[in-house]
């Protein structure tokens, strides 16, 4: 017996329609819903860094073939949007000093890869 085989229509290759994924221990399933559904920025990933050296090299590798953008949001060469950010500039802008916090949001909003040296200065004064 001839195997049939299904025709597709012309322009149409095999996709993938579901993947299973995880990240840092968190569960995540991603749809193809075809080209009517496209990625925005309201769905983003934060990547949390702990030195200088890690956002160098994630908003470098991330970025290639994407996006650089503003507060250390960047978009990658598929489309996704994430925020590369150090940990220490969270304690930083919810510190109880509003005057300190300002300055870090002030200066946070002239950068686009974030750097915690001028992030420090600010925080400073």
């Amino acid at each position: 017996m001839a195997k049939k085989q299904l025709k597709k229509p012309a322009g149409q290759r095999d996709r993938v329609m579901t993947v299973e994924f995880e990240l840092e221990g968190q569960q995540f399933v991603g749809l193809n819903g075809g080209p009517m559904f496209k990625f925005t920025e309201a769905v983003s990933f934060v990547v949390n860094c702990e030195t200088q050296e890690e956002v160098d090299y994630f908003w470098e590798k991330l970025s290639e073939g994407g996006e650089k953008s503003r507060c250390g949001w960047l978009t990658d060469k598929f489309g996704l949007s994430w925020q590369v950010v150090l940990t220490v500039l969270i304690d930083m802008l919810h510190d109880k000093d509003p005057g300190k916090s300002q300055r870090v949001m002030e200066a946070v909003l002239q950068m686009d890869k974030i750097d915690i040296n001028s992030a420090k200065q600010a925080y400073q004064g």
